[in-house]
């Protein structure tokens, strides 16, 4: 089991936008296989921040995950919109 904590911190004025984007990805990614486990939680005391929990099954259903065009094509979005940093945590089998 494998888990991600993506941090971001949003740009000036891009917090609204870049919620939405998170919000819409983690509708999207629930679906996809080997997903546990995938929400968005914003912080309590800090207005332009918020992280992404993933819990993915295996490497394989993480690599595929990070592989669509949509997980792609969000992070670049939020990229523009703020900076991400990612925690990674391999629980092994």
């Amino acid at each position: 089991m494998i888990r991600l904590n993506c941090f971001f911190k949003a740009n000036e004025e891009a917090y609204t936008d870049a919620l939405e984007v998170a919000i819409a990805l983690t509708a999207h990614s629930q679906g996809e296989e080997g997903c546990i486990a995938y929400d968005v939680f914003e912080s309590a005391t800090r207005g332009d921040v918020f992280m992404i929990c993933e819990t993915w099954a295996d490497a394989e259903a993480l690599a595929a995950h990070s592989a669509t065009d949509f997980f792609k094509e969000s992070v670049a979005q939020l990229g523009r919109l703020g900076q991400l940093k990612l925690e990674q945590f391999d629980f092994g089998k």
